[in-house]
């Protein structure tokens, strides 16, 4: 419940920070924005990667790809589900040469509303998965690494501007593949 009152919060401050932005979007039918019943996005974004668990690890590089098909009308907004795939990498930590890299496949859900603001697209999500963990790091003349499947759940807020009805830009920030990321969105239907 905690984590539902967070994402409403996070929407909320996002709607408010985007509340300047135009649009000339066409609507496919049920929710209010760029994400329709019907629509399926893709979002491709860099920025800091989630450490997973791992106390050595630095905050390294992070990416991830999600696709989301909008299957539901929930209020205003749209409920949708799909997959992401990333990965967070990182050199250094707590010994000087640990390098470490989590590749992770998951399912995600989010709630899209864009608030009656044209071209704005707000979500949050949550999402669950495997992740691939590779470490290794070195003392002295002695090389250690070690390989682990680990379980994943994430959450998510997220905010897209549409420039043209099928692209834009986007920003995503919580605890997920990455914990915080910039980049681009594409209406793909």
């Amino acid at each position: 419940m905690k984590r539902l009152r967070l994402i409403h919060v996070a929407c909320t401050l996002l709607f408010l920070g985007g509340a300047t932005v135009s649009n000339a979007q066409s609507r496919r039918g049920g929710g209010d924005g760029p994400v329709q019943v019907g629509s399926v996005v893709l979002n491709l974004g860099v920025g800091a990667g989630a450490d997973y668990g791992n106390y050595n690890y630095n905050s390294g590089f992070g990416t991830k790809a999600a696709l989301e098909f909008g299957l539901w009308q929930a209020g205003p907004g749209v409920i949708t589900l799909g997959g992401e795939i990333g990965g967070s990498f990182s050199n250094g930590g707590y010994y000087a040469n640990y390098k470490a890299h989590t590749i992770v496949v998951a399912a995600r859900a989010a709630w899209h509303c864009g608030w009656g603001v044209p071209n704005l697209d707000t979500y949050g999500g949550v999402s669950a998965g495997l992740g691939f963990r590779h470490h290794q790091w070195y003392e002295g003349n002695v090389t250690y690494s070690s390989n682990d499947v680990v379980p994943v759940a994430g959450v998510f807020v997220g905010a897209s501007y549409f420039v043209t009805p099928k692209f834009g830009f986007n920003a995503e920030a919580g605890y997920d593949i990455t914990n915080i990321q910039a980049g681009v969105i594409f209406k793909l239907m």
